[in-house]
């Protein structure tokens, strides 16, 4: 697949996202392709269970997926796969941050060291 191939998956990824008619990210879509239960968003994103479907909108939740779309697009900037990058978010154990997965650094208020993570991967600092 091409570069611009990819990036058109990407960007349709991203606009799969959108929760109908409101400018926010759809928690329950997000859950879907991530292949989360709403409870396990519902933790990681440090909210009550019931938030994920009745309040979409909370700046709690929103923020969470706001940090974790971050990532996964940088993810994606590195791989060149959707696909790829959100394996790596979910399952990848990083050995620099405790072997904890990225998920659960944004999970820890962490998306901007993972982020940097990522750039330095990108300039070949490490791995």
């Amino acid at each position: 697949m091409s570069a611009t191939a990819s990036q058109a998956d990407f960007n349709a990824f991203l606009a799969e996202l959108q929760e109908p008619g409101r400018p926010i990210i759809s928690p329950l879509r997000f859950a879907q392709k991530l292949d989360l239960e709403q409870q396990r968003l519902a933790e990681l994103a440090h909210v009550h269970r019931n938030t994920v479907s009745r309040m979409p909108a909370s700046p709690r939740l929103q923020d969470f997926l706001r940090n974790a779309l971050r990532v996964i697009a940088a993810a994606f900037a590195l791989v060149g796969s959707t696909d790829r990058a959100l394996y790596w978010f979910r399952s990848h154990p990083i050995g620099d941050f405790d072997y904890k997965t990225p998920e659960a650094l944004v999970s820890e208020g962490r998306a901007d060291a993972v982020i940097r993570y990522i750039e330095s991967l990108e300039a070949g600092a490490s791995g």
